[in-house]
């Protein structure tokens, strides 16, 4: 078992005026490809030492409809302009297992103990299946 300093730190943020995980998927897609992928908020985190430090593994958590469904792995933060506070993301998202999560505004911590699981190749070819398909299917918490 994990010692708990060395579970990463992450992020929850709610997908402001994604109403589906496809819409979600399409917005960043649009975005990477116009240059660097990244979030501002107006201020750097206290704990982003625990998120991005030596062994941050940790990731930005999306919120739909009062869900955990996907996330970004953080891999930076950053100036951005107006003084404010970049969050860099890596290109796609990991899709998790489908988590009930109160809404909330801008971004709160998740310890990584309390962290959805992956869905990956051990999920039965979840992450195989198209966005919309699996944001339907989290939608009636079948997954």
């Amino acid at each position: 078992m994990a010692h708990l300093a060395d579970v990463p730190l992450h992020l929850t943020k709610v997908a402001f005026g994604a109403t589906s995980l496809e819409i979600l998927t399409d917005r960043l897609n649009l975005r990477a490809a116009a240059g660097p992928l990244f979030l501002t908020t107006r201020y750097l985190p206290k704990r982003h030492t625990e998120i991005t430090g030596p062994d941050g593994e940790g990731s930005l958590y999306w919120i739909i409809k009062h869900q955990l469904v996907a996330r970004s792995p953080i891999t930076a933060f950053g100036e951005a302009d107006g003084g404010r506070v970049a969050i860099h993301l890596a290109p796609g998202l990991v899709l998790v297992q489908a988590r009930p999560k109160r809404a909330h505004q801008g971004w709160r911590y998740l310890e990584g103990a309390d962290a959805p699981v992956d869905l990956g190749e051990g999920a039965g070819g979840v992450a195989a299946m198209p966005a919309v398909l699996v944001g339907k299917l989290a939608e009636l918490a079948l997954i």
